[in-house]
């Protein structure tokens, strides 16, 4: 990797002339000035950021001892509290106080709906996500397990109808007519400023008239309603000479729903870029989202073609003016957290950059773009979600690096917004004061239960063994953690302004499971929630019609607070006597989710992707997952539940699972990957295989349970290899 001096920085090539030559151009920055600029910042701000994580590895480290010395005791809560404060593990809450932000675009801060989080790396999955803004409701009905029965190569006739009678159920659930049915009306028109529904050969009108705004085509024979409800959009598409709108009385051909409102563009715990290559492959799909100017080249069916951002959607208001609604999903940028470097930049003294301060640098200076054209943020911001922050310390280190970028690209103060990731235990207990810290640019909190469990487990390591991993959901700490994360977002005044997330519903096949369960995430008092394909966003949008999460959330504003000592109960066992075969299943389990993500990981660079479980399920997979099972076996092996013979046995039975599992999969032979390189034919010489393995038994030492250091270091050497 070639690199170029630059004001006391060694920087790669690919990344100078990235920046250079793709960036730069078009915005008012001048090369020089912005790389002497970056490299005062850099200097500045990499110590600092050193600092916080050797302040990480000695909190943890007076953890551990506490539990040791207090082994032999019953455990008692309120000395654990008083200690933890003793460390600055929890801060002093200080009064109470509302967030400031300004300038936030409605779909962060007053339209509740679902949020994709999509591989920056993948350019075909970044559009796609981007795209999916907007959904068939029929197709994703159609093509799901919502509806029961065969769906067949062929348009099966009889599911359509079931399809058909499902969404019209929802309509009279949502958008309901005056003494008639959805199902019954034969033709829809346009009077004056009214929706003329005719059913039976009489005329009747929404209940609420109001939720008609717009239209397209000719008032008596439209092509298009626009329908509004709890701030999303329902746009019922009408023609007569469509196959599906042949067949319905009322010629209604499908119904596009407002789906994904916002994309997480990933940098992080989806994505495997361990250099420069990588990274310019990261940064450039990025900039080719703020720009508006991204495409992936296609093959479909034999068929090549460019798939490209989708344009706005117009219509004709009730009242004759022009309505244009955004084509695309807003898009935030996750960048990394603090804790990785990257050989892209080597500093002064030789060290290599942080990279969530090269990430949050490349990521503003990109999104220059998006301020001019405004085809992302209208109101001139850029979103960057940070992750796996730990306390407030930590946040005002990124509100200080965020400042710093403001004043050297020239931009309006706070116009780079955070959204922070509660998924480490001393962001939670410190929730609050992690908010104050960027009360003024603040956009989004959300919980994450992988992560959450992942750091759970790393930080109580010493207290015991931890309880078997399916346990976890219904501990107490972590119905605590959820309930939490809502009640200081309310109190700190998000409701209307900023986002309250919840988690992943990780099984992309299992549709109809999430339609019964996600609903709980609106109800719980989230606008935004994560699903892992554009399709469960069209599914899960439903929910957002049925609950109206801003009146949820006035009505648990009046709860009583979560305590915080519940937070803290430690999911570990008391006295176990789980039987061998227990014990072996758990490890099963694990391994082989470990040993799925991580071969995948190694030798293709696929950082997320749909992984086969032990039962076959496909789950969508990214670090935390591997965070949380990498520790599970950690600790046991810690706590002389297995031993390393008995883990390492398992180890290699999972792994030849997983070759089986794998050797057919066309992924391995897509995009110009080399074919599935089994583990299992040499143990010893395969990268990937010794990656898992250190994640378990090196996994008590790695910084906080963090499973990126290891897996760039091996990818590193794959790629070396390659």
């Amino acid at each position: 990797m070639s690199k170029i001096d630059k004001n006391s920085l060694k920087i790669s090539s690919t990344l100078f002339e990235f920046i250079n030559n793709e960036v730069i151009p078009e915005t008012n920055i001048k090369s020089d000035d912005f790389w002497k600029k970056f490299e005062k910042i850099v200097h500045e701000l990499a110590p600092i950021n050193k600092n916080l994580i050797k302040k990480r590895e000695t909190i943890q480290k007076k953890i551990d001892e506490w539990h040791k010395i207090n082994k032999s005791e019953d455990f008692d809560k309120n000395k654990y509290i008083d200690f933890l404060k003793s460390i600055s593990y929890i801060v002093q809450e200080k009064e109470d106080f509302k967030i400031e932000t300004s300038d936030i675009d409605e779909e962060i801060s007053s339209i509740a709906g679902p949020q994709l989080v999509v591989p920056v790396d993948n350019a075909r999955y970044a559009i796609n996500a981007a795209n999916a803004r907007w959904g068939s409701l029929y197709d994703a009905l159609y093509g799901t397990d919502v509806i029961p029965g065969d769906k067949s190569k062929s348009y099966n006739e009889e599911r359509g109808k079931k399809v058909i009678a499902y969404v019209r159920n929802f309509l009279d659930t949502i958008a309901p007519l005056s003494n008639a049915s959805w199902k019954d009306i034969s033709k829809i028109k346009i009077r004056g400023k009214d929706l003329i529904f005719i059913s039976e050969a009489k005329e009747k009108y929404l209940k609420e008239k109001n939720k008609f705004i717009g239209y397209n085509g000719d008032k008596n024979n439209p092509s298009s309603i626009l329908i509004k409800n709890n701030n999303l959009h329902i746009d019922i598409i009408i023609d007569s000479n469509h196959i599906i709108g042949k067949r319905d009385k009322a010629s209604i051909s499908d119904i596009i729903v407002e789906s994904a409102l916002s994309t997480i563009i990933d940098n992080e715990d989806s994505v495997a870029a361990v250099d420069s290559a990588d990274k310019v492959r990261c940064y450039r799909n990025w900039l080719g989202l703020m720009k508006g100017d991204l495409t992936a080249n296609m093959e479909k069916n034999g068929k090549k073609f460019v798939r490209k951002l989708n344009p706005n959607r117009n219509y004709i208001s009730s009242d004759g003016k022009k309505i244009s609604l955004h084509g695309r999903a807003l898009l935030l940028n996750r960048n990394v957290g603090h804790l990785m470097t990257n050989p892209s930049i080597i500093l002064k003294d030789g060290s290599e950059i942080p990279e969530g301060i090269m990430d949050a640098f490349v990521a503003t200076l990109c999104a220059l773009h998006d301020f001019k054209n405004k085809n992302n943020s209208r109101t001139g911001s850029v979103y960057i979600v940070k992750p796996k922050m730990h306390g407030p310390e930590e946040v005002a280190f990124t509100n200080k690096l965020f400042e710093r970028i403001e004043e050297a690209l020239g931009i309006k103060k706070n116009s780079i917004k955070v959204g922070i990731m509660d998924e480490e235990r001393r962001t939670t207990v410190n929730l609050k004061e992690c908010i104050r810290q960027v009360k003024n640019r603040i956009v989004f909190i959300n919980t994450g239960f992988l992560d959450r469990t992942g750091d759970e487990m790393h930080t109580s390591f010493e207290a015991g063994p931890m309880i078997f991993k399916g346990e976890m959901k219904k501990s107490t700490w972590l119905s605590a953690y959820e309930d939490w994360n809502v009640d200081i977002g309310l109190r700190c005044g998000f409701s209307g302004k900023a986002q309250i997330g919840k988690g992943m519903w990780a099984m992309p096949d299992k549709m109809a499971n999430m339609m019964e369960q996600k609903l709980n995430h609106p109800k719980s008092g989230a606008n935004c929630a994560w699903v892992p394909s554009p399709t469960a966003a069209t599914l899960h949008s439903m929910h957002y019609h049925k609950i109206d999460v801003f009146k949820e959330q006035n009505k648990i504003k009046s709860r009583d607070k979560t305590k915080l000592e519940n937070i803290l109960e430690i999911p570990k066992a008391d006295r176990p006597n789980w039987s061998t075969e227990d014990i072996n299943r758990e490890l099963e389990n694990n391994a082989q989710g470990i040993l799925g993500y991580v071969v995948r990981w190694i030798d293709q660079g696929v950082g997320c992707s749909k992984v086969p479980d032990i039962s076959n399920v496909g789950l969508m997979e990214d670090r935390s997952t591997l965070r949380i099972s990498s520790q599970h076996i950690a600790n046991w092996l810690h706590h002389g539940i297995c031993s390393k013979d008995q883990v390492m046995m398992v180890m290699k039975k999972m792994a030849t699972i997983v070759d089986k599992q794998n050797e057919k999969d066309p992924a391995y032979n897509r995009s110009g990957r080399s074919g599935y390189k089994k583990m299992s034919d040499d143990f010893e010489s395969s990268i990937a295989f010794s990656a898992a393995c250190d994640l378990v038994f090196k996994g008590r030492f790695q910084p906080s349970g963090y499973t990126e250091p290891l897996l760039h270091q091996k990818r590193l050497e794959k790629k070396s290899i390659n």
